[in-house]
């Protein structure tokens, strides 16, 4: 399973497979089980869906590494958009940014003053900040602590497979963060990464513990966790009994499409449900990374390859 993983994050990366693989029908029929529709319409509708049972969105326009200025500012006018339609369909629903979409290997100030677009015409919807590859995590950090200084609503996201994210963790708690904890979709080196799936599972249980007793003391306003391993959210489950803590106070986000007896499960039993609505044209480098993640996605892409 490691070699395919590698296999896939090195697909990810591929221009010819991002520019071509788009038009393969068996490829177009695989993705559509995570994402409702390439347009916002749709992004919308499958939310209105989810939250009849009591479930939350949060949008994510598909792109990264915006090389462009224009196209950085135009990717913060679509946030904004989405911004705007949130508030008239009155949806409980946020959203989610990359700041290569916004501008970041132009220019740090640039991708900043688009952020603070979103940000600014956000009227208190979370805004959260994704994590790219380890070579943005500096960067990242900088930006949202910047953004934070402002606008208490800004979220951002760490990789549990990162040996460097307890202690960005520790450095946050002073700022008082909103964090998304993921386990990392990224191909990274052994020198930067945990290479063994125990490992970085091991790494995201030791993190949500602290990030939960952080919640506690009130250090960390808000605290999430993007994963869907089954196995893991229960272990999170009994801590957070164990410590005492209400079960509104599991907060998991998933994708769209991917687990979707423990999304419900999860909002029946009184914990919070995210569901992570993606659209765009521009969704193959994230297709294959959420391949990449859990062997059952490549079976499921396998079947519709034979059904062609």
């Amino acid at each position: 399973m490691a070699l395919m993983r590698s296999l896939l994050l090195a697909a990810s990366q591929n221009a010819w497979l991002r520019n071509n693989a788009v038009n393969f029908p068996f490829v177009r029929r695989s993705v559509s089980r995570f994402m409702p529709g390439e347009t916002l319409d749709s992004a919308l509708a499958a939310a209105q869906t989810l939250l009849q049972k009591r479930i939350g969105t949060v949008f994510t326009h598909l792109g990264e590494n915006v090389t462009d200025r224009a196209e950085a500012r135009n990717v913060s006018d679509r946030y904004r958009e989405i911004l705007l339609r949130i508030g008239q369909a009155q949806l409980s629903a946020e959203i989610s940014v990359k700041l290569t979409q916004l501008g970041l290997d132009l220019s740090p100030d640039l991708c900043y003053a688009n952020l603070e677009s979103i940000l600014e015409h956000s009227c208190g919807t979370t805004v959260w900040i994704d994590m790219e590859a380890s070579g943005y995590v500096d960067a990242t950090l900088d930006i949202y602590k910047r953004a934070l200084k402002n606008h208490r609503n800004a979220g951002v996201c760490l990789q549990s497979y990162l040996y460097r994210t307890r202690k960005d963790l520790r450095d946050l708690l002073s700022v008082h963060p909103a964090i998304r904890l993921v386990k990392g979709a990224y191909k990274e080196p052994s020198s930067v990464a945990f290479p063994r799936k125990s490992d970085v599972d091991q790494s995201y249980f030791a993190l949500a513990q602290e990030l939960l007793r952080a919640r506690a003391a009130g250090t960390c306003s808000r605290v999430a966790f993007g994963t869907h391993d089954a196995k893991l959210i229960r272990r999170i489950g009994d801590f957070v009994a164990q410590q005492g803590m209400s079960k509104a106070e599991l907060e998991v986000q998933m994708l769209y499409g991917i687990q979707r007896a423990e999304q419900e499960r999860l909002a029946r039993e009184g914990c919070r449900s995210i569901v992570l609505v993606a659209y765009g044209t521009y969704w193959y480098p994230w297709f294959v990374r959420r391949l990449a993640e859990r062997p059952a996605n490549v079976w499921f892409l396998l079947r519709n390859v034979l059904a062609s």
